[in-house]
């Protein structure tokens, strides 16, 4: 297993070791000792799986302290364009993003730290994203910034015209409208 450092403290771009021969593939997705050996180390409580068709765009979600989740992310089926935005006031990158292209295909995987907003695009006709989380999702706590923010000038590589949002995603705050209780450490 690669981990692969970002500019972004706390994020990683983690590719497995992948076993192929005539029958098909293995690889070990997750494994707590490996990334322990590494020094990241989370106790994964909850798994999270979501289909969306082509020009779906989810995010960009997170929930507030002490309910924030570290997130890491997979594609099973498909190709999306995963993005995270640091909201860790104090960090030398807090209001960047960051993307990653992750598919069935390639099996990256994302390690998103707490303090990071996070949403995707789907890029081939469907896809399914499977992610654990580090803490239980908390309803109340959850919050978010609107994809198309102007500060933050996201290209979710899907034309405005073909883009899915849902109802609640297209009415969240912007960047500097977001609450937000991260503290950059």
């Amino acid at each position: 297993m690669e981990i692969r450092n970002t500019e972004f403290d706390g994020l990683f771009v983690i590719k497995p070791d992948i076993f192929g021969d005539q029958r098909g593939y293995f690889f070990e997705s997750y494994n707590e000792k490996t990334l322990a050996s590494k020094g990241i180390i989370y106790r994964f409580v909850q798994d999270n799986q979501s289909k969306s068709a082509y020009g779906v765009i989810r995010g960009l979600h997170y929930q507030l302290e002490p309910y924030a989740q570290t997130k890491l992310v997979r594609v099973i089926s498909g190709r999306i364009l995963d993005v995270v935005v640091d909201i860790r006031k104090g960090s030398p990158t807090f209001g960047k993003h960051f993307s990653i292209e992750l598919s069935c295909d390639n099996n990256l995987q994302l390690l998103v730290p707490k303090g990071f907003a996070h949403g995707f695009s789907v890029l081939s006709d469907a896809a399914v994203v499977l992610y654990k989380t580090d803490n239980f999702y908390a309803p109340a706590a959850e919050r978010g910034i609107i994809y198309n923010d102007k500060t933050l000038d996201i290209d979710w590589r899907i034309k405005p015209s073909a883009m899915i949002v849902s109802e609640r995603d297209a009415k969240l705050p912007q960047f500097t409208e977001a609450e937000n209780n991260f503290i950059y450490k």
